[in-house]
């Protein structure tokens, strides 16, 4: 029987790539037989065989190399003006600031129109601000310092405000457009086109920003143009009916009330915003390829590739084993080994030892990634998941980016090793922290057996409750 709360999809799709949000034609995973459970579970290109999920990795694919190639410009050519670890780490504060404002009410707009439009819509304002950026580094280089960093702070915060509006739509539109089954699957896979793209992005930034830091930004705004051709091939499917929880402000607050009274998510996504939040080196790679290891640009680009290469060497590793059995531990201890690498990376005066615990870093939060994002989308409702995700946003990236202005003025007080050795010494009693806050965490066994179904008793009444297919 099609579930009522599904009936406004503007699209159906052929039973062969009939998204989550559709009417299910195959019987729910549980009431398949054990053979077709372990057939589905280790089939290791599930996902890749849906053609939405195909288009929507591809776009995404191209967006964060965009987006790499113009991180990498911006903060060497904002290092290389200011000579400022401090510079850097304002830059955080400025990218964290829309994030913080932003994020919940982004979360409501992608509960409350087409995702796909405004993911469209963020594209574009990104293209526009990588134009402006390389105006700004070609047009008007000979400003003044202060008044030329202001300028590349305002339009990276715009173009992070963008983002941020448009990240909880593109979040919440990969459970729409893949069955359940293949859930975990299409994580994971996601999670390896991330960080392949993470990988690439870099290097290239690294390569283009030695010849010519205009053209990195050039570049990047070509890929974010073209990712709108992937997005606009996408289905539009209407958001589900939800119900207000009072005024529109408290309707703000609901993704945060459920992630309070879900511990499990709670658990998981503190565990990760005080982990990045501490042990998050990547607002000083500049500083440590210029005036530690000195490699100049390229291997600039090389360190802000490495933990990408790990993670996507972690998430192919994961793509081909059946679902993780005791995911709980395996996240602690990969946050665990975080901390450790981000420590030996912090004393290191070899660029080869560094890039090697930049890697191990990238293998250990992928598997985090994997871990945290199934949970999120999986215990969420799907009439909800713009505002859970946005609230994913507001702790794993705001985190990236307060990190970031920890560790500049951190680096600025105290020097950039001290800084990085006392983050991943701050991880590691993170870890020991939440577990034994959230017991649930230690406890959580295979990623395959979570489902949203599973909470439907326990869920808070005053919020809607998470559809059942019957």
């Amino acid at each position: 029987m099609s579930d009522p709360q599904h009936a406004k999809i503007v699209y159906e799709p052929p039973d062969d790539d009939r998204p989550a949000s559709a009417t299910p034609t195959e019987p729910l995973l549980e009431q398949q037989t054990p053979a077709g459970r372990d057939a589905a579970a280790h089939d290791p290109y599930a996902a890749l065989r849906n053609r939405h999920f195909r288009f929507l990795a591809s776009g995404f694919f191209i967006t964060v190399i965009a987006a790499q190639m113009q991180t990498v410009a911006a903060q060497y050519e904002i290092y290389a003006r200011t000579g400022s670890a401090l510079s850097l780490g304002v830059l955080g504060g400025v990218l964290a600031v829309p994030m913080l404002l932003l994020a919940l009410p982004a979360g409501a707009l992608a509960d409350a129109f087409s995702r796909r439009k405004i993911v469209l819509g963020m594209l574009c304002c990104n293209g526009l601000l990588a134009l402006g950026l390389a105006g700004l580094s070609f047009a008007c280089a000979d400003w003044p310092t202060r008044t030329w960093v202001t300028a590349m702070y305002l339009l990276l915060g715009l173009g992070n405000a963008a983002a941020t509006i448009g990240r909880p739509a593109r979040t919440s539109l990969l459970p729409q457009l893949v069955p359940p089954r293949i859930f975990s699957n299409a994580v994971t896979w996601n999670s390896s086109i991330f960080e392949t793209a993470s990988m690439l992005g870099p290097a290239i930034g690294g390569f283009v920003v030695a010849r010519s830091i205009t053209g990195a930004y050039l570049l990047a705004s070509v890929c974010w143009f073209a990712c709108c051709l992937f997005v606009y091939a996408l289905p539009d499917i209407k958001p589900p009916p939800r119900q207000r929880s009072g005024s529109r402000l408290a309707d703000l607050f609901v993704g945060l009330r459920f992630v309070g009274k879900t511990r499990l998510m709670l658990g998981a996504m503190t565990l990760d915003l005080f982990a990045v939040l501490f042990g998050g080196a990547t607002f000083l790679f500049p500083v440590f390829a210029r005036d530690i290891l000195h490699v100049g640009p390229t291997g600039f680009g090389w360190l802000r590739a490495a933990p990408a290469i790990g993670a996507f060497a972690m998430a192919l590793t994961i793509a081909h084993r059946p679902p993780i059995q005791r995911a709980g531990r395996a996240l602690l201890l990969a946050v665990t080994g975080f901390g450790v690498a981000t420590i030996v990376f912090g004393l290191s005066k070899n660029f080869w030892l560094s890039f090697a615990m930049l890697i191990a870093t990238g293998m250990c939060d992928n598997i985090s990634v994997v871990v945290r994002h199934t949970l999120v989308q999986m215990l969420t409702p799907d009439s909800m998941r713009g505002r859970v995700s946005a609230v994913n946003q507001i702790f794993i990236g705001s985190s990236n980016e307060i990190g970031g202005l920890e560790s500049g003025l951190t680096a600025q007080w105290f020097g950039p090793v001290i800084s990085v050795v006392g983050g991943g010494v701050g991880t590691l009693l993170v870890v020991g922290t939440v577990g034994a806050i959230f017991p649930e965490i230690r406890k959580l066994g295979s990623l395959r057996d979570i489902r949203p179904e599973r909470l439907e008793a326990s869920e808070p009444q005053d919020l809607p409750a998470t559809p059942v297919a019957k």
